[in-house]
């Protein structure tokens, strides 16, 4: 078949492969190829560019004029997408031969000049700058070639490095053939001297370990052992990436990242460190991140600086109770070497930096982080969490890079200390949402139907922002697709629907659906659901036979799925289990809870309202065998165990907060009596009550002239979520009825959708307008959707450093118009473009009484400064315009200042670092001249020169309103500086 049939024929199977995962790496790619094969002139590579455009409209667009150039056009498209995409997004792909034998056309040719040279060899150069951005820039800033600013573009936050080397190239392009010379030289010279430390060959003994270590780990990475239970789904077909982030309170603002950056120099906290910590909530992705790096580790594509990678489960590690050498826990846990184990543990030991260590769940250890005892022998034995600890903080093994996997809140501030760096993984986005169901289901109609059902039911789409959930969403899409009104909003839904699915489907007894199915498996229900319970008491994540028997688990129990076999313990000649995933095992503790008459009242009050360790009967009677077992341990950090436990009961008392709610009395009737459901139910909420008045109570009284306030705590949002599973109303009016702030902030707790469902649930309960602060959190555009049912009753909304794009955004001010109270709205350090500004233009006209809109820190331009001033034009309320940070320079500045002449009521402007001028600088004189309220207004790090101060100068002798101009880190000598100061106060510098 000729290559123009089939790229026309596999139209939508080919998009659907560039549009993988919603991450543009793979067209991108594919059109550095076309590119250097000359099949794209440079403006067509440029269009084909996605920033500010769809993924899928960019591909459409690639597919089309490929067609229309022909044959040999096809073929090399054809070619690109063979050598670029991985096996899984290709495999139901036909090539048709053309990814074979093809001689595009400057293959092997050598470029005529330098800047031919960067055309034709610019997937090579993509891929040699990718790790190197900064040394290729302050090359060309020496040699003239390059300026601040046009290093301040590559490495805008906004882009992944693959896009900051592209952005590089495309600026040396339009610099010409000084600037491609300069840079050739540059990458010459590093390749010519490499830094790498290890050049020597390694023994042939290290290499057969090398290929034994690849084999183990691929063996155990290929197949998803956590979702799914089978061992038959492939991590390739199913694995979706989700969004990896350097962490918030790193210094650093929030930017994309890729598998390839986990180790990598972005977002480093210490230099010294060999630990980078990767952390998200249950169900976001780590355990099935770690598994995709291992896998990829094991092919020879990823991390191939490390010779040896040792991959540890801290669920299993926690199993080990002998005393173990380093040796030991390397060969035992990991691959026996077959030969020669003296001499490979001396290469480990003499070159650590070719060793990486992983660590899945620091979360599921006994004990939390302590690095109270120092252990530095190798071969010498020790209790496996001593072995760890030391590992992790440099004392054993310096040099060794480890990964760890972790959620949030187990990680101790003493562990930070000796962190290299945190990562964060945020879940799905929209895109990876929209990916990892179409990767779920062969068929793309039953595909399109689930989306669709997601799409029409926000709360859930919210949800499936989190890895499992998504997975559990996918896996029972018959029942979600048959509920018919009763869709799932909740979490508890969503593993009712779950439990539902496993019972009936994989039960011999009744595979048909039943109305009565709880009762039908009452028996497996309370067993499983004790044998979940005692592993939260004893902080135990993996069981022997023994104790399933101790607890009456049969074999019929195993069939249904909820349980996997455990593999790669110490002792493989016995059988261990485990839950298909920790939040299923809090599942069924939750379950066992509710219709156990065995739990009494303390137990349950205790749930909902952790105390220390020492004053709690929770701990006592929930924690007695770990803590007896931890006691034991020499140098076990006093409140270690109760650490590592509480999210693991948090999430437990959550979905005994939805189990005993209205919406699930039906099903519960049939096994547990009305009288002891409402007594647990009238417990629970009062417990709920009584945590969120403990929280009102803490609201300090407000200073004389600010506004009365409360910084909430991790609890509290743990509480709201509690209520939003209940799903009663009148439950979340009487929660926040006595909560009377001016402004809630919620900073820094790693809010994501799922809680920006709940908060808007509860929150729009309250009496009284507040402001709502949302900086540096997870929120971004599913997040946005999930806040807007509370948006009436927010006078402000912060949501700074958040992940928002402009898609968000729009959906925001769509419902901002409307709502009466809506005046304030601050977003710096997110992901807007040019592309929402009109919409703030039109917030700006049809909101007369509009106070405030702080845009900061974005990638705004002067077209986008030219759009919001159309808007401005209208505003005569706005008091406050915050646009640092941005590209607006000269012609925005002066749209912006043109547009402001005629509002009576701006107090504050901000322009800093925005590439503005003295023709700006003028623009915004004629501002200060005309602005009777205008206060303070900040031009700090641009370009002004002593011609645009003047200006400013001569605007000042005319207005007396203004208090200060702010110029700091302008084109000015300190001379000039001196100057201007001895002149006019008020200019600040």
């Amino acid at each position: 078949m000729s290559a123009q049939r089939l790229v026309c024929g596999q139209r939508e199977e080919l998009l659907q492969a560039l549009c993988c995962g919603g991450a543009a790496e793979g067209l991108e790619s594919v059109l550095d190829l076309l590119l250097a094969w000359d099949v794209l002139v440079w403006e067509e590579y440029l269009g084909l560019r996605t920033l500010g455009r769809p993924l899928c409209a960019c591909v459409r667009e690639l597919l089309d004029l490929a067609c229309v150039r022909g044959e040999s056009a096809c073929a090399l498209l054809l070619a690109a997408i063979s050598q670029v995409l991985p096996e899984a997004p290709k495999a139901g792909l036909s090539f048709g031969g053309y990814e074979q034998g093809l001689t595009p056309p400057l293959v092997g040719a050598d470029p005529k000049s330098a800047a031919q040279g960067l055309m034709s060899d610019r997937p090579s150069l993509v891929r040699k700058l990718r790790g190197g951005i900064a040394a290729a820039l302050k090359a060309l800033l020496e040699s003239g070639s390059f300026t601040a600013y046009d290093c301040d573009e590559v490495q805008l936050l906004l882009y992944t490095p693959s896009q900051q080397a592209r952005r590089l190239l495309d600026l040396v392009h339009s610099k010409g053939e000084a600037a491609a010379e300069v840079l050739l030289q540059h990458i010459q010279q590093k390749e010519d001297s490499p830094t790498l430390p290890d050049n020597e060959e390694h023994p042939a003994e290290c290499l057969l370990y090398q290929k034994k270590l690849r084999s183990t780990i691929s063996a155990q990475s290929h197949f998803l052992g956590t979702y799914g239970g089978t061992g038959t789904q492939s991590l390739d077909e199913i694995y979706t990436e989700a969004l990896l982030e350097v962490a918030q309170g790193s210094g650093e603002a929030q930017q994309p990242l890729g598998l390839e950056d986990i180790l990598g120099q972005a977002g480093t906290l210490n230099e010294e460190a060999d630990t980078v910590l990767v952390s998200g909530e249950a169900g976001s992705g780590k355990s099935t991140l770690l598994q995709r790096l291992h896998l990829l580790w094991a092919r020879g594509a990823a991390l191939q600086d490390f010779l040896f990678l040792f991959p540890f489960s801290c669920r299993r590690l926690s199993t080990e109770e002998r005393e173990l050498s380093l040796r030991e826990l390397l060969f035992l846990h990991c691959c026996w070497p077959d030969r020669d184990q003296d001499l490979l543990f001396q290469f480990i030991l003499d070159h650590p930096h070719r060793v990486l260590f992983t660590f899945d769940g620091m979360d599921e250890l006994r004990l939390c982080f302590s690095d109270e005892r120092r252990h530095c022998c190798p071969t010498q034995p020790a209790l496996v969490p001593t072995l760890l600890f030391n590992l992790l903080q440099g004392s054993l093994m310096k040099g060794v890079r480890k990964l760890v996997t972790s959620r949030p809140e187990a990680v101790s501030p003493s562990l930070k200390r000796y962190l290299h760096k945190e990562v964060a993984l945020k879940g799905f986005s929209a895109d990876g949402i929209d990916c990892f169901v179409r990767k779920h289901h062969g068929d793309p109609t039953v595909a399109a139907c689930v989306l669709d059902s997601l799409r029409a039911n926000t709360a859930l789409f919210g949800l499936c922002h989190i890895p499992v959930f998504c997975w559990i969403v996918s896996q029972c899409s018959r029942e979600l697709l048959g509920c018919g009104d009763g869709r799932p909003q909740t979490i508890t839904d969503i593993y009712l629907m779950v439990l539902q699915h496993f019972l009936q489907c994989r039960s011999p007894r009744r595979p048909a659906p039943s109305l009565c199915w709880v009762q039908d498996h009452v028996g497996t229900l309370m067993r499983l659901g004790q044998l979940a319970l005692d592993g939260l008491e004893s902080s135990s994540y993996v069981f022997s036979s023994i104790e399933l028997q101790r607890c009456g688990v049969t074999e019929e129990d195993i069939c249904t799925g909820f349980l996997i076999q455990s593999h790669n313990l110490s002792s493989p000649e016995r059988k261990h289990y485990e839950f298909l995933h920790v939040t299923l095992q809090c599942f069924f503790a939750a379950v066992f809870i509710v219709l156990s008459n065995t739990i009494d009242q303390s137990t349950l009050a205790k749930l909902f309202r952790p105390q220390h360790r020492q004053d709690s009967i929770l701990t006592r009677v929930c924690l007695g065998s770990c803590l007896s077992a931890s006691s034991k341990q020499e140098g076990a950090p006093e409140g270690g165990v109760e650490e590592a436990e509480r999210p693991n009961m948090r999430i437990t008392a959550t979905f005994v907060s939805g189990l005993l709610s209205q919406r699930h009395r039906h099903l519960l009737l049939q096994v547990c009596p009305a009288p002891a459901m409402d007594r647990k139910c009238r417990q629970v909420v009062r417990c709920l009550s009584k945590g969120m008045q403990k929280h009102f109570r803490s609201i300090p009284q407000p200073v004389k002239g600010e506004k009365k306030s409360m910084h909430a705590m991790p609890g509290f949002i743990w509480l709201i979520k509690c209520i939003y599973e209940m799903q009663e109303s009148s439950i979340a009016r009487d929660a926040v009825a006595n909560l009377e702030v001016e402004h809630l902030k919620l900073t820094y707790l790693n809010i994501g959708p799922v809680e920006c469902t709940a908060l808007a649930y509860v929150l729009q309960h309250l009496r009284n307008p507040v402001g709502l602060q949302l900086d540096y959190n997870s929120v971004g555009d599913v997040g946005v959707e999930q806040l807007l049912p509370c948006l009436e009753v927010c006078h402000s909304i912060y949501l700074r450093n958040n992940n928002i794009t402009d898609e968000g955004i729009c959906k925001l001010i769509e419902k901002g118009v409307q709502c009466e109270n809506f005046q304030k709205i601050a977003l710096f350090n997110n992901k807007l473009t040019d592309a929402c500004t009109k919409h703030f233009a039109e917030l700006l006209k049809k909101r007369p009484d509009f106070l405030a809109l702080r845009l900061g820190n974005n990638y705004i331009t002067a077209a986008g400064a030219e759009h919001l001033a159309e808007g401005l034009k209208s505003c005569q309320s706005l008091q406050y315009l915050g646009l640092w940070g941005n590209k607006v320079r000269d012609r925005g500045a002066e749209a912006l200042a043109l547009a402001l002449q005629s509002c009576s009521s701006l107090v504050w402007l901000s322009l800093v670092d925005n590439g503005i001028g003295s023709t700006g600088a003028h623009a915004l004189a004629e501002l200060i001249k005309n602005s009777n309220t205008l206060e303070e207004l900040w031009l700090t790090k641009n370009c002004i020169t002593r011609e645009g101060v003047e200006y400013l100068l001569q605007a000042l002798e005319k207005n007396t309103s203004v208090k200060s101009v702010w110029l700091k880190g302008n084109d000015l000598s300190p001379e000039e500086v001196e100057e201007f100061t001895q002149r006019e106060k008020r200019l600040i510098f």
